[in-house]
């Protein structure tokens, strides 16, 4: 049904730093691994509505609409914006401080799941590239779309666990240098305004 090309292309996609990876690493080195990888499970969960979207046709109505489209893009530019503040501010799930509050799995989640949900180039993404390694001759070209996705979605959660861990691993280091952790939560809160920038940019 697929193969090393798709799935090569795929963790080249999924590796690539963004919103996402920002957020699941920023999770493990405030809260450790449990929240890293709740995180991460949000973020592959928030994927489910672009890729519904591509599989129905909505994304090439979001293609086609500068409105709809704009809308969604900067409630996305908006909600990166504040995740930088909250950075910044060394509140929430983001704080990156040994006395951070802990939080409940379900906020975790949310955040990740909304990280990703209002990012409308998502589902453009999926139309354009899942196509791609579609067979003409497939009888059931929705259910191989389907099935490519779910493989972009656990290669996703596996790849965003993996960089979570790696964080959640080196939280007891970072913790015990207060330099260090205003140098990250700077760093995190410019990655967050670097990506609202980009997606404001960003054209359909």
């Amino acid at each position: 049904m697929f193969g090393w090309d798709f799935l090569l292309t795929t963790l080249i996609v999924v590796v690539a730093p963004g919103a996402g990876v920002i957020y699941t690493l920023a999770a493990g080195l405030g809260q450790g691994a449990r929240a890293s990888v709740v995180a991460a499970i949000g973020c592959t969960i928030g994927i489910v509505p672009h890729l519904s979207a591509a599989l129905f046709g909505l994304a090439a109505l979001l293609h086609a609409s500068a409105v709809a489209f704009s809308m969604v893009k900067y409630a996305g530019v908006a909600y990166l914006l504040w995740m930088a503040w909250r950075m910044l501010g060394e509140t929430g799930g983001l704080s990156v401080e040994a006395s951070s509050p802990a939080r409940s799995d379900l906020r975790v989640i949310r955040d990740g799941i909304l990280i990703n949900i209002l990012n409308p180039k998502l589902s453009v993404f999926f139309l354009a590239f899942l196509p791609q390694f579609l067979r003409a001759e497939d009888p059931h070209p929705l259910v191989t779309m389907a099935s490519l996705g779910g493989v972009f979605m656990g290669l996703t959660l596996v790849v965003f666990v993996g960089y979570g861990l790696f964080a959640a691993s080196l939280r007891d280091h970072v913790m015990s240098r207060p330099r260090v952790l205003a140098w990250m939560r700077r760093s995190f809160a410019a990655a967050f305004v670097g990506l609202g920038a980009k997606l404001a940019l960003t054209d359909r």
